[in-house]
């Protein structure tokens, strides 16, 4: 079993993505990896182009995004009250993909506030067919964890979890920095308490 990407950022993620997605695949290809993710900051502006680049290597494109989730409502939009998490969405089906693109578009034009927002109503109404990774370092939980609020880490992580209806996984990363030693050790234990499972990817 190979290793896939599930969580990359195309030149599509404005001033975070490095991956060319006509350099990306050939390389996918030859790391003998049979499929990649795309997920975009926000955005799903590289999904067709991704597509059809796959396509050409018979890679199997995973179709996804990193989301900013608002910290309150997606309509809230107060200087300094009103942030966003990060959370990966990745589509497992058509109907995901669709819903995937609703989440997006009302995050533009509903909840766009420096970035553009979803909150947890549209999380609920638009899940279907989406499997979720709890993120970066950036991510919810993550922070919770970076803040030594390891119970309302694991309360987050439930959450999410019945909101994705079982389709939620504790995302593993580690790129050598001292944070994430501390949050790896934290979401391997939640997902002892919890049995969330868990996944391994980079930020690439």
């Amino acid at each position: 079993m190979s290793f896939v990407h599930l969580h990359l950022h195309t030149e599509y993620s404005l001033l975070d993505g490095a991956c060319r997605i006509k350099r990306l695949m050939p390389r996918i290809s030859e790391l003998g990896q049979n499929a990649v993710a795309i997920t975009d900051h926000g955005v799903m502006y590289g999904v067709i182009d991704f597509y059809k680049e796959a396509q050409k290597y018979n890679i199997k494109p995973i179709i996804g995004c990193e989301v900013y989730v608002a910290n309150r409502s997606r309509f809230s939009k107060e200087h300094q009250l009103d942030w966003s998490y990060h959370l990966v969405l990745l589509c497992e089906n058509n109907t995901g993909y669709k819903n995937l693109i609703k989440l997006v578009s009302a995050g533009f034009i509903d909840g766009f506030y420096k970035k553009p927002r979803v909150d947890k109503e549209l999380l609920r109404k638009y899940h279907e067919g989406i499997i979720a990774l709890s993120g970066c370092l950036a991510g919810d939980v993550q922070r919770r964890i970076l803040a030594n609020d390891y119970e309302g880490a694991k309360k987050k992580a439930l959450e999410f979890n019945e909101i994705f209806k079982d389709g939620f996984y504790l995302e593993l990363q580690n790129h050598f920095l001292e944070e994430d030693k501390r949050v790896i050790d934290a979401l391997l234990q939640i997902s002892k308490e919890t049995n969330i499972p868990i996944v391994a990817t980079n930020d690439a």
